[in-house]
C-alpha cells in the first residue's frame, strides 16, 4: 500500500503524506519517503520539492501503538531508517518546502525541520516536539536541526517544555518561516518552491552544503548513541506505561 503520493506541476514535485487520519509514520511509510527522495534527487526535470499532508494533520509523528509491538532490535532498525531519512532531507541537493497543512507533532516536526522552508496554516493547527511530555527523548539529529532552525536558546525552550505552539508562536520561535491560510497554503508553497528552485542548482546546493554539512556531521557522529539512549528510555517502565495510553485513529 502506498502511504504517500507524488504529483508534478512543471518542475515542482509535491509529496503528500496519506496514511489514515493523522499520517502517523511507520516503517513502510519512511521507506517510501526515502525511495521517493532518492528518485527525485536524480530527476533532472525536478527543481524543487513540496512536502505536505492530507487532512487535519501534517503528521502525528510515530505510529506509537504499532511500534509498541516491535522488539528492540526491530525498533532500532526503524529509528535508523527514520534518522537517515531526515538526514537525507536535511542535505537534499534541491529545495524542500514544507507545507504544514495541519498539526505537526514529534516525528512530523522533525521532518519539517529538515526542510529548507516551512509554511504553516494559521487556523487552529499546532506544532510541537512534545516527546518530553510522555517521558521520551529525541535524537541527536533532531536537536541539531532544531538548533539550526531556531537557535539554541529557542531550541531549549521547545524541547524542555514539550509545548504545543500555534503558527503565530512558532514563527516567533523560528520554528516556521511563514503563516498561510488553508486556502492559500499550496499556492504559497509553490511560489516559494519556484523561487528557490529557480536559483542556479549548483550554487544553491553548494551554499546549502556550506550551511548544513557541519551540522549534519555532528548529527551523524552522535546519532547511533542517541538512538540507543532513546530506545533505553522508550522501553523503561515509566515511559512504556505512558506510551500504552496513546491512541491513534488510523
Amino acid at each position: 500500500m502506498d502511504f504517500i503520493s507524488v504529483s508534478k506541476n512543471d518542475d515542482i514535485a509535491t509529496i503528500t503524506l496519506n496514511r489514515g487520519k493523522v499520517n502517523a509514520l511507520n516503517e513502510i511509510m519512511v521507506e517510501q519517503l526515502d525511495d521517493c527522495f532518492n528518485d527525485l534527487e536524480s530527476e533532472r526535470e525536478t527543481a524543487s520539492v513540496i512536502l505536505t499532508g492530507q487532512g487535519k494533520f501534517f503528521s502525528f509523528g510515530f505510529d506509537i501503538p504499532e511500534f509498541l509491538s516491535y522488539p528492540k532490535d526491530d525498533f532500532i532498525r526503524y529509528l535508523t531508517k527514520f534518522t537517515e531519512l531526515y538526514t537525507r532531507m536535511f542535505l537534499f541537493s534541491k529545495p524542500i518546502v514544507a507545507a504544514l497543512n495541519g498539526h505537526t507533532i514529534a516525528g512530523g516536526c522533525m521532518l519539517a525541520t529538515a526542510c529548507d522552508w516551512r509554511i504553516m496554516v494559521s487556523d487552529r493547527s499546532k506544532i510541537s516536539l512534545n516527546e518530553i511530555g510522555f517521558g521520551s527523548s529525541v535524537f541527536a539529529g533532531c536537536a541539531e536541526m532544531l538548533g539550526f532552525c531556531t537557535g539554541w536558546k529557542n531550541a531549549v525552550t521547545i524541547l524542555y517544555s514539550g509545548a504545543m505552539y500555534s503558527a503565530g508562536e512558532a514563527i516567533e520561535l523560528g520554528l516556521i518561516n511563514m503563516v498561510s491560510s488553508e486556502e492559500d497554503l499550496i499556492n504559497e508553497a509553490e511560489r516559494k518552491a519556484r523561487d528557490l528552485g529557480g536559483k542556479d542548482n549548483a550554487a544553491f546546493s553548494s551554499i546549502k552544503g556550506l550551511l548544513r554539512k557541519p551540522v549534519a556531521e555532528r548529527m551523524i557522529r552522535r546519532e547511533r548513541e542517541s538512538i540507543q539512549e532513546f530506545v533505553n528510555i522508550w522501553y523503561s517502565e515509566k515511559t512504556w506505561k505512558k506510551l500504552r495510553e496513546i491512541r491513534i485513529k488510523i
